[in-house]
């Protein structure tokens, strides 16, 4: 039996006057895990604020992100191990100026030199294009 494996997630919003957007991203080299948002796991010692700003960095490289509540969690087995999950969901803003930009991942054991496509969906279109249960909690974005 395997301990829980605990992980943030990030529903980030950027206003525009034609409805909140959601910046999501594609792996360059590995397009088979699906359209995601910013997740991943909490280190050692960090705590879930840290990690969930840790994750929005690596993975999308957006500065000015202000977080706001933790509005959901979710419990769900890995989809390859099985080893269950426990993923705390937190709302934050970006005023992030970029439509459709690339990202290499410079930090972080499992992302260092991955490369992201980060681009904006309007958030009502969102939860259909995200991999596996990504866009389970995409209704409760304010």
């Amino acid at each position: 039996m395997y301990a829980a494996r605990v992980r943030t997630a990030a529903r980030v919003i950027r206003r525009r006057p034609g409805g909140p957007e959601l910046p999501v991203f594609d792996h360059r080299d590995h397009p088979e895990a699906g359209t995601q948002v910013p997740a991943g796991g909490v280190e050692g010692g960090e705590l879930l604020t840290e990690a969930v700003l840790r994750e929005i960095d690596e993975e999308t490289g957006m500065a000015g992100v202000t977080l706001g509540a933790a509005p959901a969690v979710q419990q769900s087995p890995h989809p390859h191990t099985g080893q269950p999950q426990i993923t705390v969901c937190f709302q934050a803003e970006t005023a992030e100026t970029r439509d459709d930009w690339m990202h290499a991942a410079v930090s972080g054991d499992e992302d260092r030199g991955m490369v992201f496509r980060c681009f904006f969906v309007p958030l009502e279109r969102a939860g259909g294009l995200l991999a596996g249960d990504q866009g389970e909690f995409v209704g409760l974005v304010r």
